[in-house]
């Protein structure tokens, strides 16, 4: 599956700056309801620094796998990251284990290129630098160890494999809507985007009501009674 539009189109750019106004638990509860339970991802994924913030974009995919090769680097990695447009996240799979897929070279690329952040199933380093940049990165872990010689890119724009939350594997699509936040990452398909969004900005602000009632004093009782549960 492609976009179902260029990332960086103006509607495109508005969808992307609409999700940063919501939460990932709230998209999780829309999704629920609407019929797609699976597609929160694995707790792993966390953000790189602790503090990098929320982080929203069309998917660009990228797969990998473990293998020793020999040479000074992959090629292939950086043939990958020409096609990134902006909004769009790059999203790594092909679970490498121990090694770093992404550090701040390609961060600082990345940026340049309008990228709007990555999830990378596998390891990060340079954190310190990384932060400097603002660049939001969620990975599953950290690591020192660089991936040249043990991890390489074999295929880029193809659905990829990422550890869910509730199942074993969630399928990653190209031009498929990824949202990170503190309380973890989900993927929205492509097609649910925008009917997403509009259901989790309505419920965001029915949330917004029931902080309020609560503050005047209502009990959860009576804002349970009065909204239904959320």
């Amino acid at each position: 599956m492609t976009a179902p539009f260029d990332p960086s189109s103006v509607e495109a750019e508005s969808i992307r700056q609409r999700y940063l106004k919501v939460d990932t638990a709230t998209v999780a509860d829309v999704l629920d309801a609407m019929g797609y339970p699976d597609y929160g991802l694995a707790p792993e994924f966390a953000p790189y620094p602790a503090a990098a913030g929320k982080m929203a974009g069309w998917a660009y995919t990228i797969c990998g796998g473990m293998r020793p090769y020999t040479g000074s680097g992959d090629p292939d990695k950086m043939k990958a990251l020409d096609g990134l447009r902006p909004g769009e996240i790059s999203v790594w799979g092909g679970a490498g284990e121990g090694v770093c897929f992404f550090g701040e070279l390609i961060a600082l690329g990345m940026k340049m290129r309008g990228c709007a952040g990555a999830l990378i199933d596998g390891g990060i380093r340079d954190i310190h630098w990384i932060s400097k940049q603002k660049f939001p990165v969620y990975a599953r872990y950290r690591t020192p160890v660089q991936s040249i010689g043990r991890w390489k890119v074999t295929a880029w724009q193809t659905p990829v494999y990422v550890p869910g939350a509730t199942v074993k594997r969630v399928v990653v699509n190209p031009g498929d809507f990824v949202f990170a936040d503190i309380d973890g990452a989900i993927v929205v398909p492509a097609a649910l985007a925008e009917s997403v969004l509009t259901a989790a900005e309505r419920l965001t602000a029915t949330e917004v009501k029931i902080r309020a009632d609560l503050d005047a004093g209502a009990t959860l009782e009576q804002v349970l009674a009065k909204y239904g549960h959320v």
